[in-house]
């Protein structure tokens, strides 16, 4: 869109570029007949527009093929304002989507605490991983067919080599999970996000010794710190589990080897962000499923069941379906984030939230920690946020 501008509001703005116009212009400019236009995004509409504060010129431009009449464009700005309207209008976009990263944020932090929060409850009263894992997956899985059944969520468009290239992924984060569950029941929360934090280290060393990849010397000095907060707290762990330290630590290579498959075979695939994850969590519960009922079955969860609806009554029914819910809207909530940001920033944003999830845990069930274990918890992350400005 253009402005045609008054003269009377650019009398002062005339004076002062006045050696700037006679050197850019190619003929000689009347002040009477001076009357330059803002350009916008759209020059095919027109409008005329009476201003009543005046304008400072910010940039002028004469355009125009040789035998024809020249014209001249002047971007400007109102007298009151510090930047040309353009450059207003990018400062607001910029401002809008940093408000929208910053709920995004807000949001996966919450939503992860609650999740961590109510799986707990459940694995205390209800010792079964594999079960739990599988209602994950599942409860994901029915929002999200719901969703495209209701065309709430755009159905994504798939073929056979998607589902075959997302296999390897799948089993990957099949793993993960259910290592990760797995610990959980056996230690705290907390002791379970502080070795998780290590994840750095074991993307480093496979990247390195499985694909040969190399990194600055920077990358493998923020190791030391994460390796070595992460025994120090293992070392000091009031209640250690080798079961659930063990399982924190096949999550750990798990969720690193899915990240290396997704990014080595999903290049260039169409599907990604919520549908990413929900297709994903599709395939991870046909996997997952036979192998939990080989491993626990379906006797052992009714009995336990039964224990649970005894000893905490209804409200433990509400409790598998919080984690249940919650767990795939804040894997959903990072995926949809790490469209918009950096992997950096997702990284900085990954070491925040375990941090807000190590404490909100030991405050709500009261986790004993020693100052020493404390230590190690607040060495091994400070690695990982090293590790992430190290690798930008």
């Amino acid at each position: 869109m253009s402005f045609g501008i008054k003269q009377s509001a650019l009398t002062t703005c005339t004076d002062v570029s006045n050696s700037v116009a006679h050197k850019r212009w190619p003929s000689p400019i009347c002040r009477h007949s001076f009357s330059p236009s803002l350009n916008l995004q759209n020059n095919s509409k027109r409008t005329n527009l009476s201003l009543s504060r005046p304008l400072r010129i910010s940039a002028i431009e004469s355009t125009g093929k040789e035998n024809k009449k020249p014209v001249v464009q002047c971007k400007a700005y109102e007298a009151d304002k510090s930047q040309p309207i353009e450059a207003a209008g990018q400062v607001k976009s910029e401002a809008a989507n940093r408000v929208k990263i910053g709920i995004y944020f807000a949001t996966w932090w919450a939503l992860n605490v609650i999740f961590n929060i109510y799986n707990k409850k459940v694995l205390n009263a209800y010792p079964y991983p594999w079960l739990t894992s599988t209602l994950s997956l599942a409860c994901g899985s029915l929002m999200m067919l719901i969703s495209w059944a209701t065309r709430i969520a755009e159905t994504p468009k798939t073929d056979f080599e998607f589902w075959k290239t997302l296999f390897p992924v799948a089993v990957a984060h099949t793993i993960g999970h259910v290592a990760a569950t797995v610990s959980m029941s056996k230690v705290a929360v907390s002791f379970t996000h502080i070795i998780k934090s290590g994840e750095p280290a074991f993307s480093v060393l496979v990247s390195r010794f499985l694909l040969g990849e190399t990194f600055p010397l920077s990358v493998y000095l923020s190791l030391i710190p994460i390796i070595g907060g992460c025994a120090l707290s293992a070392l000091t762990e009031l209640n250690f589990n080798m079961t659930g330290f063990m399982g924190a630590m096949i999550s750990n290579l798990a969720f690193v080897l899915r990240n290396i498959f997704s990014k080595k075979g999903m290049k260039g695939k169409s599907v990604s962000g919520m549908n990413y994850y929900a297709c994903l969590s599709l395939l991870s519960l046909v996997i997952l499923t036979p192998f939990a009922i080989a491993v626990e079955g379906p006797q052992m969860w009714v009995a336990g069941w039964e224990t649970a609806l005894s000893q905490i009554g209804p409200q433990f029914i509400w409790w598998v379906a919080a984690q249940s819910i919650f767990y795939h809207l804040y894997n959903q909530v990072s995926y949809m984030s790490l469209d918009e940001i950096s992997p950096l920033t997702f990284s900085v944003g990954n070491t925040m939230k375990r941090i807000s999830v190590i404490v909100s845990s030991i405050i709500i069930f009261h986790t004993p920690v020693q100052p020493v274990n404390a230590l190690g918890a607040a060495i091994a992350i400070l690695g990982t946020f090293l590790y992430s400005q190290a690798k930008a």
